[in-house]
């Protein structure tokens, strides 16, 4: 596997493997793939949010980190940990989780901007080449792939890999479909230091409401994230995009205002993105994977995000290697693997959802 690109990304053209998208999946996929020889490319836009929702990352991570190589960078750099979850889920009083308890001690808050960029530089460091833009066409031709950016270059590779998130972009240019079970949304927004100095609380917190949920988390710059959830057609009946009324719903929640108080009402817009659970169908094909949110999209209140972005990305690696070590049922064995996960996960959200029954609203009526 090197069919160049070593000597950078402006004099050549042709690659083993080509990455859309440098968040946690695409790094996952990408390092694994240069240790083992491959000439890679990252194609993915420099600009990024100026802060990205995403920060919370379970223990289980510590494994796949270590997998990586890029454990011990993140313990020094910055990230505060997180010792477990609390939530008032079908009942009003908390519950919680120590992540002390389980065989990997603490998770962590990430300054996601930064653990992003870490993942980024060690990829890169393992030989990796970037080129700024975004994946507009993909084309087979014979055996390689010919690949169209939005910037008009032209590249080829070998292999590709779709790590574009929940848009899945290039999945489905190549044909995959997208299977969706539902249309929650989260209403976002980063609230301020508090007024005054207080101790940072070190746990995640998620608290049931009539139309969905709240979900809120410490950042290590004293930071906070604050988060409404519920379904896209829902959205105008609560009036969550008036920021008035989606502060004034917060401080309804008695949890959410306790751990919100003494700071600010967000002044910049609110951010709004798709949060619902979604599957590529397949998962990969001839020359191509999908990984990370592209391959199988969770439901926030599952807290795995980044943690399926690392091992999608991992595992995807290794079925684009075996696949090019001659194992021709390795891509169909992956696209089965990321549909059994997948499934194993809408049984666990559908019972998480069943614990809160407190309500008969349209957005608990879909999930009881």
């Amino acid at each position: 596997m090197n069919s160049g690109g070593s000597s950078g990304c402006e004099r050549s053209r042709r690659f083993d493997v080509l990455v859309a998208g440098a968040g946690p999946a695409g790094c996952a996929a990408a390092l694994p793939l240069v240790r083992a020889g491959a000439s890679v490319v990252l194609v993915s836009p420099r600009t990024s949010p100026d802060w990205r929702v995403g920060e919370s990352l379970a223990p289980t991570a510590r494994p796949l980190l270590e997998r990586l190589g890029v454990l011990n960078g993140l313990t020094g750099d910055g990230h505060a940990p997180c010792y477990g979850n609390q939530a008032a889920w079908g009942q009003d009083a908390l519950t919680a989780a120590d992540h002390g308890l389980g065989p990997y001690g603490e998770g962590w808050h990430l300054d996601r901007t930064r653990f992003d960029a870490a993942l980024v530089e060690a990829t890169l460091a393992g030989g990796a080449l970037w080129h700024a833009g975004h994946v507009r066409d993909a084309r087979r031709h014979r055996s390689r792939w010919q690949i169209a950016t939005g910037e008009g270059d032209v590249l080829e590779a070998g292999h590709l890999v779709d790590a574009t998130g929940r848009a899945a972009r290039l999945a489905r240019r190549v044909g995959a479909g997208r299977t969706r079970s539902d249309r929650l949304i989260a209403v976002a927004a980063l609230l301020g230091p508090p007024k005054q100095a207080a101790c940072p609380d070190r746990t995640s917190l998620v608290q049931a409401t009539r139309w969905g949920w709240w979900y809120t988390a410490s950042l290590p710059g004293g930071e906070r994230v604050l988060m409404a959830m519920t379904d896209a057609d829902l959205l105008a009946g609560v009036r969550l995009l008036d920021r008035d009324v989606w502060w004034a719903q917060a401080q309804r929640a008695g949890h959410i205002r306790e751990r919100i108080a003494g700071r600010e009402q967000p002044s910049r817009r609110l951010r709004v993105f798709a949060a619902g659970s979604a599957c590529a169908t397949p998962a990969a094909g001839r020359g191509w994977v999908a990984v990370g949110d592209a391959a199988t999209a969770t439901d926030p209140l599952a807290a795995r995000g980044i943690v399926t972005a690392l091992a999608t990305g991992l595992v995807g690696a290794r079925a684009i290697l075996a696949a090019e070590g001659g194992d021709t049922d390795a891509m169909a064995a992956y696209a089965r693997r990321m549909t059994a996960v997948h499934a194993e996960y809408l049984e666990t959200r559908a019972a998480q959802y069943r614990r809160e029954q407190r309500w008969d609203t349209p957005f608990w009526d879909r999930r009881h």
